[in-house]
């Protein structure tokens, strides 16, 4: 495996730290926190400017037609700087089942929009991984050619700015189906939920007797479960991929305070105690480099890596947890105003972590792989 960067790669993680560095500086991100915009709609328009939007669409749709390696290198620099823009949720949990799944005539009504960063996806699936409480199904029926939607999904990510959601819907057979649902459908309702980790908009979905037609389907009837499973794979490494940025910049910046705020005389940096701490977060984030790049290398050459992409999740959350809490601690009484901007590297990785299934969720996923390895080949069971 070569887990070097083509020029062209190089190129694009370049041009998106310049970009994310002009428009999500600390006093603009100050300046933003104050106001009361969910996102940075004009990061958005630069981001859209300059074919950042359309980095994994194909260039029929006005993409560049690059894939998921380019895409994670974007996000990486968005988690860099905690930059309040819904990439993740737009071209993750929208756009790329799109591409894959979803008609040609679908993707000719939605895809051009989302490189011009005039449409905004997201894809109701956060109940994934949690409670079997909270993951009550909507409920999918026939009604002559069309089909009807009944029921909930909560904590939408970017609900509150989705033009459409993909929702998963399940027939009295227990077939999953999966469906694009603009929300300005009739019966479609969504209330925004203000509080988040980390300043995202979410929002909870309605379904009532929600009419669709059959051109509105992702993918095959039936084929809804296993379109899901692929994009959460996607969607756990594209996390990751946010996780480095985050980290690595939440120690960089705790490094540089450590360097330069003194005690007793002495650079706190020079105490052995604050040093070896500094070491450990440096050694937690290549983890989470090492195993975010297997596992995305993986995916892109599709090979299977359920195994891998629970290992690198894992990692996001875990190592990830002790990155950012060593960061705030390292900092004292600073890391914890508001003012000054370690602690939005706290509240993204945070967010990160509980999304999509927690540290544990992920151990047990991969404990389920692992445990079947014996009886039916490592890679031969679906979870």
């Amino acid at each position: 495996m070569d887990f070097s960067f083509s020029d062209e790669q190089n190129a694009i993680r370049e041009l998106a730290a310049q970009i994310f560095a002009d428009h999500a500086t600390d006093e603009a991100m100050q300046q933003f926190a104050r106001g009361e915009d969910t996102y940075n709609d004009a990061l958005w328009q630069v981001l859209a400017e300059q074919g950042l939007l359309g980095i994994a669409l194909p260039e029929t749709a006005g993409g560049s037609g690059l894939g998921l390696v380019e895409l994670c290198l974007v996000l990486e620099e968005q988690g860099r700087r905690v930059a309040p823009v819904p990439l993740f949720s737009t071209l993750v949990l929208g756009a790329m089942p799109l591409c894959a799944f979803g008609s040609g005539a679908m993707q000719a009504d939605w895809l051009p929009g989302i490189a011009a960063g005039e449409a905004r996806l997201s894809a109701a699936i956060a109940e994934m991984n949690m409670n079997p409480a909270l993951r009550v199904p909507v409920a999918l029926e026939r009604s002559g050619d069309n089909w009807v939607l009944n029921g909930s999904r909560s904590m939408v990510p970017d609900g509150a700015v989705a033009d459409a959601i993909l929702v998963p819907a399940v027939d009295g057979d227990g077939n999953k189906t999966l469906f694009l649902v603009p929300v300005s459908t009739a019966g479609v309702s969504l209330t925004p939920v203000d509080v988040s980790l980390s300043g995202q908009r979410a929002a909870h979905l309605v379904l009532e007797n929600v009419e669709l037609e059959d051109s509105q389907r992702i993918g095959d009837v039936g084929q809804g479960g296993a379109i899901v499973g692929w994009l959460e794979q996607r969607a756990d490494v594209a996390h990751c991929a946010m996780q480095v940025g985050v980290t690595e910049e939440a120690m960089t910046r705790t490094a540089a305070y450590l360097g330069e705020r003194e005690q007793f005389g002495r650079p706190l940096g020079s105490f052995q105690a604050l040093a070896m701490r500094m070491a450990d977060s440096y050694i937690d984030v290549e983890a989470i480099r090492s195993t975010y790049w297997l596992a995305l290398w993986r995916l892109s050459e599709g090979v299977d890596a359920r195994a891998e992409v629970r290992a690198a999740k894992w990692w996001a959350c875990e190592a990830a947890h002790r990155v950012v809490c060593s960061a705030q601690h390292l900092h004292g009484g600073i890391g914890a105003d508001l003012d000054y901007p370690i602690h939005r590297f706290f509240l993204l990785a945070k967010q990160i972590s509980f999304s999509l299934g927690s540290a544990g969720s992920q151990l047990e996923k991969l404990g389920r792989l692992l445990a079947a390895e014996e009886a039916l080949g490592f890679h031969a069971m679906e979870v």
